[in-house]
């Protein structure tokens, strides 16, 4: 049976007063995501995403495409650890689309999925917090992430020189706040 109209994932939305298209990624997707993240990675300020493993993470991601020309130009990622904790990874904005806010978009975007998953605490690894701490995150510390550390750091070749600091945003404590 099919369904007429366009997949939900892939459905581009406007954010109010962005010039953005922001939507699910799509599998389409994965080379332009792991593209925008190449001069991040080679830059040493994160972690290479190969085209491969962007398959199998690739419901993970929000994407934002630039509405004149539908160029992918920025991307981030909500990684679920378990039934309470998740990671924003992966963000990334094209050098020419920088300064603009769609970083903060798609870190809101990413916590919306968090709490529509019901999930009680997100976090990211950064190198510099301003952006995080202005959209409400806090510094935690890296200890507090036993899945992360144990679970993905410990095979990262920064692991024992990692320049990262930990931020983490309390979504129970967000949701018990009155609208």
């Amino acid at each position: 049976m099919s369904v007429a109209g366009p997949k939900p994932a892939a459905t581009p939305t406007t954010v109010p007063d962005s010039p953005y298209l922001l939507r699910r990624a799509v599998a389409a997707d994965a080379e332009a995501i792991s593209t925008l993240i190449a001069p991040y990675a080679a830059a040493d300020l994160m972690l290479p995403r190969p085209v491969g493993p962007l398959y199998e993470a690739i419901r993970d991601f929000h994407v934002a495409l630039d509405p004149t020309t539908s160029v992918l130009v920025g991307c981030a990622a909500l990684h679920v650890f378990d039934g309470e904790l998740a990671e924003i990874k992966s963000l990334a904005v094209a050098a020419d689309h920088q300064g603009r806010g769609l970083a903060a978009e798609l870190i809101t975007r990413c916590l919306a999925d968090a709490r529509g998953l019901g999930l009680r605490r997100v976090f990211a690894l950064v190198l510099r917090d301003t952006l995080w701490t202005r959209l409400g995150f806090t510094s935690t510390d890296r200890d507090s992430l036993p899945q992360k550390v144990w679970g993905e750091c410990i095979y990262c070749p920064k692991f024992h020189r990692c320049d990262e600091v930990a931020v983490s945003f309390d979504l129970a404590q967000d949701q018990d706040q009155p609208a």
